[in-house]
């Protein structure tokens, strides 16, 4: 899978690619379903959730190159022709063939993105940007969807979203480390490797594979906090973007990582608290235990909470 990652924003009718690093590289209009947000077959909306681009298709193909049933048709869009035969969905220039990664969501079943044929593609330059138009599908400017369709490979992550507005956090997902690790890494190097100093070797550890990882996203698609659980119960790698901090952010995360635990069953949460941050996991319902100790440099209390 890519380390590059794009998020689709349905609200702000956005694209944005994000590099290795979590940082946003490209931002490009977009204009997804008039029908609105849906993940069932021939509802004609466009579906949320995590996928991967499946194919990439049409990469010798002449900007405004017209696509039926994902082959060149020979054609070249130009008012003239779309004027001769009118109705028709125009798909130019590159396609990215989308395939959900969420079954009962948008994979398998009648919520198949793959099998609904959903495509980020070119669309002809006299439709609007920014609105939405389609009958399902991703449309982009021909220029733009042929940057983009240079930039990434198969495989890379793509996630569709309704952000909130008011609140920093538009997502929270709980995900496995192969998905979550895009995500996860470039912040949790950013907080702990290089604020806090952190050997590498010690933040990056065996257990990851076997967590379960909150992933908070923000409204622009960014990433902006992070946690695990572990399989024995315990909470780790809480992580915040610096300029998200005291926004409520980490609170999410930490609810969202005990919902889990809930859910499989687990009798109680327990992590091993920065001493700076105490007083955080006390409101919520956390209560220390045992002595101050030292770990990576930094003094840490053991703390728990019953569910």
């Amino acid at each position: 899978m890519s380390a590059m990652r794009i998020h689709v924003d349905l609200g702000a009718q956005r694209l944005g690619l994000f590099g290795t690093d979590g940082a946003c590289i490209r931002r490009y209009a977009v204009s997804t379903a008039l029908n609105g947000p849906g993940e069932v077959r021939d509802s004609g909306c466009t579906p949320r959730g995590l996928h991967h681009i499946r194919a990439k298709i049409g990469g010798a193909a002449a900007r405004g190159a017209v696509f039926r049933g994902r082959r060149p048709t020979g054609e070249i869009w130009t008012p003239e022709l779309a004027a001769a035969t009118p109705g028709r969905d125009w798909i130019l220039s590159r396609i990215l063939w989308l395939r959900g990664v969420e079954p009962g969501r948008n994979r398998l079943g009648n919520v198949d993105s793959m099998r609904r044929y959903i495509y980020i593609h070119g669309t002809p330059d006299d439709q609007p940007m920014g609105e939405p138009r389609s009958h399902g599908c991703i449309r982009m400017r021909n220029d733009d969807v042929i940057e983009l369709f240079s930039l990434v490979p198969p495989g890379t992550l793509v996630e569709i979203a309704e952000n909130a507005v008011g609140d920093p956090v538009a997502a929270i997902r709980i995900q496995d480390w192969s998905t979550a690790a895009v995500f996860a890494m470039p912040l949790r190097e950013q907080v702990f490797v290089r604020e806090q100093g952190v050997p590498a070797e010690l933040e990056r550890d065996v257990n990851d594979p076997y967590c379960r990882h909150a992933v908070a996203i923000g409204a622009s698609g960014q990433v902006i906090g992070t946690g695990r659980l572990l399989p024995d119960g315990h909470i780790g790698r809480m992580a915040v973007a610096a300029q998200w901090r005291n926004l409520g952010v980490g609170g999410q995360i930490l609810e969202a990582l005990v919902a889990e635990a809930a859910r499989l069953r687990f009798g109680e949460v327990v992590l091993n608290a920065q001493i700076d941050a105490v007083s955080f996991y006390l409101r919520h319902d956390f209560v220390p235990e045992g002595e101050v100790f030292v770990e990576a440099g930094i003094r840490h209390r053991t703390m728990r909470r019953a569910l």
